[in-house]
């Protein structure tokens, strides 16, 4: 593919230019022209009259000479033939602006299939369809429909909405804001993000990356380019349909509490990758790192003139458990030397309504010679006294001399207006509220932590995959999907999970028999492929503390199951050794369509089923990452100990979830799992599969 020649062209076509004003081949035209390219162009159209000034030809064949791009907007059912008329051309890049594809239905796929398959056999580099285009600003191209080219900058913004990408240069031109790149991928038949996140790792005028997304078709093959890519700048993603379930869910736990974001949630922080939630907060974000060094840690130093302000930024640190810089004393005395009388020389620093521009640079320039500082952020209100324009020129001043990153929060409108534009014209972030100023520093300092992290080391353990391929090549060669408790405890045996001692007996006297080797009390399971959920139906009866105990409960666990199941399969049922110390947990898996095995972990019993409070991770997990996924629940204290309790041994969960995760990455055939309860002892004593069940699929 030729991304040289889709960026930055020596000359390009436009199939489809219009001398009408209304039509979008009119306005791409005019796009390209007055935005200043310098290269050649062609405007295509049956008519072959002269437009804009330009000599039209009738079709791509009669263009004289080289074409190193195509912008193609012409009616949907032509732009097959026009892409084969490109082929033919030499013409190796095209923009396909035409909408009427996979958007509006079936009919629209299958066209888009069919383009899509012939850009593949002749190796061309394609963007959309139905997209606005393209806007290289270094290159004075605008190959779009959209607004006028905005001036240069560090970010480059990839979006599927090519609407969004108007609306954003409409925002970014009145800041004043200046892109690298701005690419509508529209429907993403042939190119998609994960492209052009390949392309923008080493373009020396893109500082940091910012897309809004609509879906990711390749999630694995995302996450490995992100996380190359974020160990070289950043990336901000606004991904859209948050409240979107993913998959239908199953009849699991696991299946019922993940939905597709918290996937989306997952591969974003494993891929360094920073999510926005809102337009501002996309801009906030990328205007911080395309314009501030990066922060050497987390201790946040604040000026402002009035107490409130710095107390809305100091609680958003705290909730985000940022800190806010402990001033050492040389710095405070330094502060106090300049201060008045009622300031405040503690963090936030307090320079009172009455500050003016120079006493913000003093205060500003003392923190940030601080040691123990490592990023400021400035607030202003607009009082009678307030200087903003004075203001905005020291901060702009001092922040030149320190390698560390200043944000500032002018709050007001007209008030603020002047020092708002010195502000930008020194490429100093400036946000209206505390909060969002809190958000765009607390991005930085964790992407700043990011490319700090060493590589992923997953561990491999030594397993058995024998009894595992044998059980489930006979679920499948049976067309079952479901694997019940005794294989699948059989399968996480194998990958080395403690299993309770037990057995699978047929008759009574078996039961008896096996109840006084393996010793009570005991507990007693129904086993058939027909009954999931066994408690339902009586198949499930604990505490059995004698030989008679037993008796009965097989017999009337026999009795009961055959009259209201009559037609299920029982082979019997599972005698097991009770596990009645410890606390019980739920780890699970359901396979997302994007991004494959993503794991959850969660307290038993009214915490899962009542509070959800689970957590997510995709496979494979490290250490690391099993860890945090624990740590992240909001009962995880339960688990450290509390009110006299004492800890479960955290240690074994976490090497649980680092089996399971391996176990679903070997075999991905593996659609769901739930481990449910998990039995976790006190610290040393392990964890123990009380009850499982597994999903195939074909």
């Amino acid at each position: 593919m030729s991304f040289e020649k889709l960026l930055r062209p020596r000359s390009v076509a436009v199939i489809g230019a219009s001398s009408n004003p209304q039509k979008v081949g009119y306005a791409v035209l005019n796009n390209i022209i007055s935005g200043g390219y310098e290269g050649r162009i062609y405007p295509v159209n049956p008519k072959g009259e002269q437009l804009l000034g330009l000599e039209c030809v009738k079709r791509v064949a009669d263009i004289a000479g080289d074409v190193d791009l195509a912008v193609i907007i012409i009616p949907r059912d032509h732009v097959l033939q026009a892409l084969r008329e490109c082929a033919e051309k030499r013409i190796e890049s095209a923009i396909i602006i035409t909408a009427g594809f996979s958007e509006i239905g079936p009919e629209g796929k299958r066209m888009q299939d069919e383009i899509a398959q012939f850009i593949r056999q002749n190796k061309m580099t394609v963007m959309g369809p139905n997209c606005l285009g393209l806007i290289n600003p270094w290159h004075k191209l605008n190959a779009s429909f959209g607004q006028p080219i905005n001036e240069q900058g560090p970010i480059a913004l990839i979006s599927q909405s090519g609407a969004l990408i108007t609306g954003i240069q409409d925002i970014a031109m009145a800041r004043a804001q200046g892109f690298s790149l701005l690419a509508s991928i529209g429907n993403k038949a042939t190119l998609n993000e994960i492209d052009f996140l390949e392309i923008l790792q080493d373009d020396p005028h893109t500082k940091v990356i910012a897309a809004y997304l609509e879906d990711i078709a390749d999630g694995q093959k995302f996450m490995k380019v992100a996380e190359r890519v974020g160990k070289v700048k950043p990336v901000v993603i606004l991904k859209a349909g948050r409240t979107t379930a993913g998959a239908k869910a199953a009849s699991s736990h696991t299946g019922s509490l993940a939905g597709s974001d918290a996937a989306y949630d997952s591969a974003f922080e494993r891929s360094g990758v920073i999510r926005a939630d809102s337009i501002d907060h996309l801009f906030d974000v990328a205007m911080a790192f395309a314009y501030q060094p990066l922060p050497r840690g987390n201790r946040v130093a604040v000026v402002t003139n009035a107490g409130g302000p710095g107390i809305m930024m100091s609680d958003a640190m705290e909730m985000a458990h940022m800190k806010m810089a402990a001033i050492d004393e040389k710095t405070q005395a330094a502060l106090r030397e300049i201060l008045p009388c009622a300031g405040s020389a503690h963090n936030p620093v307090d320079v009172l309504g009455d500050a003016g521009g120079t006493l913000y640079g003093k205060a500003l320039d003392i923190l940030l010679a601080s040691d123990s500082v490592d990023c400021a952020v400035v607030i202003l209100t607009p009082q009678k006294m307030t200087e903003d324009a004075a203001s905005a020129q020291a901060i702009a001043e001092v922040s030149k001399k320190y390698d560390k990153p200043v944000l500032a929060c002018f709050i007001g409108a007209n008030m603020v207006r002047s020092g708002v534009e010195i502000l930008r014209r020194n490429k100093i972030p400036q946000y209206p509220i505390p909060e969002r100023a809190a958000r765009a520093i607390i991005e930085m300092v964790t992407y700043a932590g990011y490319k700090k992290r060493p590589l992923r080391a997953v561990q491999r353990f030594a397993v058995n995959r024998n009894p595992v391929s044998k059980i489930i090549r006979a679920y499948r060669l049976r067309g079952q999907k479901e694997i019940g408790e005794v294989d699948a405890k059989f399968i996480l045996k194998a990958y080395n999970f403690t299993i309770p001692s037990g057995e699978l007996v047929t008759t009574v006297d078996e039961a008896v028999r096996f109840a006084e080797q393996i010793g009570y009390p005991l507990a007693m399971k129904i086993s058939s492929p027909d009954i999931l959920h066994k408690s339902d139906v009586g198949g499930v009866k604990i505490g059995l503390a004698s030989a008679r105990d037993v008796e009965d409960a097989f017999e009337l666990m026999m009795l009961r199951i055959g009259r209201k199941m009559p037609e299920a399969e029982l082979r019997g049922v599972m005698l097991e050794k009770m596990v009645t110390e410890g606390r019980e947990v739920i780890l699970g898996m359901k396979k997302d369509p994007q991004f494959g095995p993503m794991l959850m972990f969660g307290l038993g019993g009214i915490f899962v089923e009542v509070l959800k409070d689970v957590t997510f991770g995709l496979a494979p997990v490290t250490a690391e990452e099993a860890q945090l996924m624990i740590e992240r629940t909001k009962t995880y204290r339960l688990l450290t100990g509390s009110r006299g309790q004492p800890p479960v041994d955290i240690p074994a969960i976490v090497e649980n979830l680092q089996r399971l995760s391996q176990l679903v990455m070997d075999y991905p055939v593996i659609e769901e799992i739930d481990i449910n309860p998990l039995k976790v002892g006190f610290a040393g004593d392990g964890a123990t599969v009380v009850d499982a069940r597994i999903i195939i699929g074909n």
